[in-house]
């Protein structure tokens, strides 16, 4: 367990992985590195968000409505919300196999 907490509980470690410092990424400014971690922060937020919806929506339509169609609504919003997360986290790999292709 402490080996899984680590001693660095900075934000970096969080958002590192977002951070546009791979591939055609790295030769950007500082700047427009923050810009595109920032847009890239809000595209995650915003899809977990749909992910969050669309588990209230699932719940709220299978007990309290007792509406098939609204808890299979959910289902879709949960996945697609938690596939864009994963796209959205994995860009940094793609990029960088992509451009190493590339190159």
């Amino acid at each position: 367990m402490f080996m899984a907490a680590g001693d660095k509980g900075d934000i970096n470690t969080i958002i590192g992985g977002i951070a546009p410092n791979w591939g055609p990424f790295s030769n950007l400014g500082k700047e427009a590195q923050i810009m595109v971690e920032v847009v890239m922060a809000v595209a995650i937020l915003l899809c977990l968000a749909i992910a969050i919806w669309g588990a209230a929506k699932q719940r709220i339509g299978a007990t309290a409505l007792r509406d098939t169609f609204s808890a299979e609504q959910g289902k879709g919003l949960i996945v697609a919300g938690l596939t864009g997360v994963f796209i959205i986290g994995s860009l940094g790999t793609l990029f960088t196999i992509v451009y190493g292709m590339a190159i």
